[in-house]
């Protein structure tokens, strides 16, 4: 199996790029794993509705380019459907076993995530209502992706 994690924007603290080595190294027993960055573009603040489809189409022209018609997309999105550990370990068993060899996670930038790649996306997912920072949130993406090979290989994961 192959994970992607697609991002918009790069980590710029240490803390988090320690944390993302981290689980990239766990998760390298289970399959291969990789995170790719784009750019992200600059939000002005009070950006219009105009500004802020421009942002977003950029970004997510920049994100298409790395989605390939053979993967399973995963778009991270407020209002997408919840998961528990056990359910989100047996999505990723079940699309495995239905011959699906690469998965990619996409989380979005600030603005979140352009309709062209929601369209190109099998589904979305979310985390809760709470908003969390981009950077943190690719730590805790990587985190559940691990919990899952865990829980699929029957080894101990912390409740």
């Amino acid at each position: 199996m192959k994970i992607t994690v697609l991002c918009v924007g790069r980590i710029k603290e240490k803390f988090y790029s320690d944390a993302v080595a981290e689980y990239l190294k766990r998760l390298s027993r289970y399959a291969k794993t990789e995170v790719i960055e784009v750019a992200d573009e600059k939000t002005p603040d009070g950006a219009s509705e105009r500004e802020t489809a421009l942002i977003l189409e950029k970004e997510g022209a920049r994100l298409l380019k790395y989605i390939s018609d053979d993967a399973y997309v995963i778009a991270l999105a407020v209002g997408g459907k919840e998961y528990t550990s056990p359910e989100f370990a047996e999505k990723i068993s079940t699309l495995a076993t239905h011959g699906k060899s690469h998965i990619i996670f996409i989380i979005g930038g600030s603005l979140g995530i352009s309709d062209d790649v929601l369209k190109k996306s099998n589904e979305k997912i979310g985390f809760g209502k709470m908003t969390f920072p981009h950077q943190l949130f690719r730590v805790m993406m990587l985190e559940q992706v691990y919990r899952a090979y865990r829980i699929i290989n029957g080894e101990p994961y912390h409740k």
